[in-house]
């Protein structure tokens, strides 16, 4: 395997990795929207991602987790159900378009093995 396909490889990686943790992010922010005091959760991981992959190296960052910087309302918690919803549904459509991507590579190397075969 070539260095620029490991490379794709782990960035495809890290970023069902990081959607997923996002996606559960978003899930515990909806499941403490009654919460008083609850600050929702963002999960960021793209930039790391893409510094990483642009250096072309093969070890990437993980996700990282910050409070959100919503405003607060009067019981002090700031889930925006609006947000989080488009955020959810963004998120699966992102993390649906990794996965085909990761089948995709299998499936070149699935032909590949057929050919030879």
């Amino acid at each position: 395997m070539t260095t620029t396909a490991s490379v794709t490889g782990a960035a495809l990686f890290s970023a069902v990795t990081g959607l997923s943790a996002r996606s559960r992010a978003i899930a515990d922010n909806i499941a403490n929207i009654q919460t008083p005091g609850f600050q929702s959760r963002r999960v960021a991981f793209e930039d790391a991602v893409a510094k990483a992959a642009g250096s072309g190296r093969r070890e990437l960052t993980a996700h990282t987790q910050a409070l959100s910087l919503e405003p607060t309302r009067m019981d002090g918690n700031n889930v925006n159900l609006d947000t989080e919803t488009l955020q959810s549904i963004d998120t699966g459509m992102r993390y649906q378009l990794a996965l085909r991507a990761i089948d995709d590579r299998f499936g070149v190397v699935r032909a590949a093995i057929r050919t030879m075969g």
